[in-house]
């Protein structure tokens, strides 16, 4: 009875299954499965074990989307897939700005990412404000039918303003309360230039609300745009693969394929294959860090919006970035590739590892993000810096050098002169007892010259001399006698 109840422990022993631990991949967006806030949520919360993410309202997304909300659909769809790369972005425009886009299909980028790096503008605006791409890349992993309807908002509004028509660089289609902006050109794509705080509201006093720049090639790299009003409304970024009619016959909004088609070159297996079928995101990007104070000046569309959920993600983060217990993972082009990510700041740069940075740079020190993400107006508009130390010589400011001839020649016959000096004293001038220019003290010096400047106003006036004055006169004139 032992031995068949042995046998039985042991056979049952060597048949359990073997349980390993699954790693968790980037999410993905289905081509037929949107991404909405509630399929997203609750894996989140199981996923970081923290609270939950607080949303955008919809005047915060309304004030972050403003920018960009009239952009053509290709290229706005690829610029909300690659705003959860935020350090991927930073990375494209410093090779843009080295090399230009010689080379870019190369990089080991996210598709999304290389896209938008054949528009030099467009990834250069997004790594100037990386707080606003990481928040745009965040809205739309949690919210991406709320980014939806907040572009479809903001377009509705620039066309009652009457300042969303239609033109040679853009098409703009409406159909069932969908408003669509494609590419009027079937070799060039234009980026919109406009003023938000103008454009959404009312016609401008002089010249159009909506211009344009230089024409951008179309490439095959334009491989996503948008699914206005497709099944039951649904406005989700889907890949097109450059197929003739996008993805039915009832695209509404899929022309400027068909016009571009025979003039990209698609052979090129980079941006057109099946395995981008389904596109995928950056869901790390929510344990991201973000400088509120980046985002006040985004309120163009709706006046007085803060944002305090800001700083609280900002706390879930760092709770999520310092868990010691679970080591976080690095995200790959295309989703999870096994590796604990052991570079300094945790989650809040997932992938990026630099020896030569990490040898003289912390990266975890919080301070490190303080100016990241502000315009260039912005710096150009600091203070001018007041210099603290040696103020330089007379060789190096020649317009400085005193006036040796008013300072040391001193009138005899006025002395009052000798005040003057005294309404310069705001600017020391150089001197040549003292190498330290910095700590001379011109008020202090004046008072030491008090003393002898009152000494002598209070002496008595010299008596003249009367004999020695008239005796020569005298002795001429006895000198004249006969």
């Amino acid at each position: 009875m032992i031995r068949a109840l042995a046998v039985l422990l042991t056979f049952a022993f060597f048949n359990l299954p073997i349980l390993q631990a699954a790693p968790v991949p980037e999410s993905r967006v289905s081509q037929d499965q949107p991404l909405d806030q509630s399929q997203d949520q609750p894996q989140y919360q199981q996923q970081d074990q923290g609270p939950a993410y607080e949303n955008f309202s919809p005047e915060q997304l309304d004030n972050l989307l403003s920018p960009i909300a009239l952009y053509p659909d290709p290229l706005l769809a690829q610029l909300f897939v690659a705003a959860t790369f935020p350090d991927q972005v930073e990375e494209a425009a410093r090779y843009v700005r080295a090399y230009g886009q010689n080379g870019v299909d190369d990089q080991n980028w996210d598709v999304s990412v290389r896209a938008i790096a054949h528009y030099p503008t467009v990834v250069e605006m997004m790594a100037d404000k990386i707080d606003w791409t990481t928040s745009v890349g965040q809205a739309y992993v949690n919210q991406s039918t709320d980014v939806a309807s907040s572009v479809q908002r903001l377009r509705h509004m620039a066309r009652s303003a009457g300042n969303l028509q239609s033109s040679e660089q853009q098409e703009v289609l409406e159909h069932d309360n969908y408003i669509a902006i494609t590419p009027y050109q079937p070799q060039y794509i234009y980026v919109p230039v406009y003023d938000p705080a103008i454009i959404y509201y009312r016609r401008p006093y002089w010249g159009p609300a909506l211009t344009f720049g230089i024409g951008f090639p179309i490439g095959a790299w334009l491989n996503l745009d948008f699914r206005w009003g497709y099944s039951g409304g649904w406005g989700g970024v889907y890949y097109t693969g450059w197929r003739q009619g996008g993805w039915g016959r009832d695209c509404w909004n899929c022309g400027w394929i068909n016009r571009s088609r025979g003039r990209v070159n698609i052979v090129n297996n980079v941006y057109i294959n099946n395995r981008y079928n389904n596109i995928y995101v950056n869901r790390n990007v929510i344990n991201r860090t973000v400088n509120a104070n980046n985002l006040n000046r985004y309120n163009s569309v709706h006046r007085n919006v803060n944002y305090n959920n800001v700083q609280v993600n900002n706390d879930r983060a760092n709770r999520v970035n310092t868990n010691i217990g679970r080591p976080s993972y690095r995200v790959g082009n295309n989703g999870y590739n096994g590796r604990p990510n052991t570079s300094p700041g945790g989650n809040n740069r997932p992938g990026v590892s630099n020896k030569i940075i990490d040898r003289n740079i912390d990266r975890s020190n919080p301070q490190i993000d303080q100016y990241r993400g502000r315009d260039n107006n912005a710096r150009n508009a600091r203070p001018p810096v007041v210099q603290q130390g040696p103020v330089p010589g007379p060789a190096q400011r020649p317009e400085n050098r005193p006036n040796v001839q008013s300072e040391t020649r001193r009138p005899v016959q006025q002395p009052q002169s000798r005040q003057a000096p005294q309404a310069q004293v705001s600017r020391p001038t150089p001197h040549a007892f003292s190498p330290r220019e910095g700590n001379f003290d011109p008020h202090a010096s004046g008072q030491r010259g008090q003393a002898s400047r009152q000494a002598p106003q209070a002496r008595p006036a010299p008596q003249p001399r009367a004999q020695h004055s008239s005796a020569p006169a005298q002795r001429g004139s006895e000198r004249r006698k006969p």
